[in-house]
């Protein structure tokens, strides 16, 4: 395994990292999550991530379990928690100081934890100051209940906007952002967030590598049965299989395979491996139903060392969507 460091921070998170968004609680059960979590941590694996979100809170619940009964040692694990949705009622949602305050509480209750080590706005919240929500977070870190805050899906203008406040007021500002990257969905990490990393040393810890399945080739030839797509709640992911835009990224991930198949590796293997080749992304997270997966998963790092300039630019050529840089009007 790789260690990389969390952005400008000083703790060291593998490379290849597990999340239990979907499968856990929705797709599988304690007995499948365990094996999964520990083939992950036996492969070097030290960060786990989660949310209040996930399975209306089953998911923590069920990770909690499972790391009372695993042995490891609290200290050699990263968990995280994100905050935002934890309920139906009027302040169970948003990024309120009462509701970080009562959400973190609740989710180290249910992880069975007496902190996390990150812990995330979960999304963005326009009802609340956003000086309310940094002052919240730095109280979060006061009082031990984590060690780093960050966010999900804020757009560089949020991040900086609480970085800056947090400076001004000498608080600890956020480390690290969660953003979906991939090989499709490139603009935000390559081309947005780019003066975050030089002005405030930003960690990113990517979800959706495979962009939700696609990237395996396992839709290549229509919807297969049993994936998350046909799972209760997540059927706004079918627009990615589905329609003219989706038959063009099968066409490209089609392309892909006969690159991965000459590198000896899978297509899935190629998609994490390409992420991991930006040094900008500090985690890649990943997510499995089998521990079969997670074993084939974190061989994506030795496929690193096979992307060559010449492999990436055959990439590139395929998937034609390289962020264009700032203009230089000089």
């Amino acid at each position: 395994m790789e260690y990389r460091s969390l952005g400008r921070s000083g703790l060291k998170i593998s490379a290849l990292s597990f999340g239990a968004w979907v499968t856990f609680s929705d797709q599988v059960g304690e007995d499948i999550a365990s094996a999964c979590m520990k083939a992950a941590y036996d492969a070097g694996v030290n960060f786990f991530d989660n949310a209040e979100a996930y399975a209306r809170g089953r998911a923590e619940i069920m990770m909690g379990d499972i790391l009372k009964k695993s042995g490891w040692r609290r200290s050699d694990l990263i968990i995280s928690t994100k905050i935002f949705w934890g309920g139906r009622g009027v302040n169970d949602r948003g990024l309120s100081r009462k509701h970080i305050s009562e959400g973190t509480d609740a989710a180290l209750s249910r992880l069975q934890m007496d902190y996390v080590d990150l812990i995330y706005c979960h999304r963005p919240d326009v009802e609340t100051p956003l000086e309310e929500t940094v002052w919240a977070m730095n109280q979060v870190i006061r009082k031990g209940k984590a060690f780093y805050w960050g966010t999900s899906e804020w757009s560089a203008r949020q991040i900086s906007e609480a970085c800056y406040f947090a400076r001004l007021e000498h608080l600890i500002p956020p480390t690290m952002e969660q953003p979906q990257y991939n090989m499709f969905i490139r603009e935000q990490v390559e081309k947005e967030y780019a003066p975050l990393y030089r002005d405030f040393g930003l960690g990113t810890t990517i979800w959706s590598p495979l962009a939700g399945g696609l990237l395996t080739g396992k839709y290549d030839a229509g919807t297969p049965p049993g994936t998350r797509v046909s799972l209760p709640g997540y059927e706004w992911l079918r627009e990615r299989y589905e329609g003219p835009e989706a038959e063009i990224r099968i066409g490209k991930v089609r392309r892909l395979r006969a690159i991965a198949n000459e590198l000896g590796m899978t297509p899935a293997q190629l998609a994490l491996a390409w992420c991991l080749k930006n040094p900008n992304v500090s985690s890649v997270i990943t997510g499995a139903s089998r521990p079969e997966q997670v074993v084939e998963n974190m061989k994506a790092l030795e496929a690193v060392d096979r992307l060559s300039p010449e492999v990436m630019e055959r990439i590139e050529t395929i998937l034609d969507n390289k962020p264009t840089p700032e203009s230089n009007l000089r």
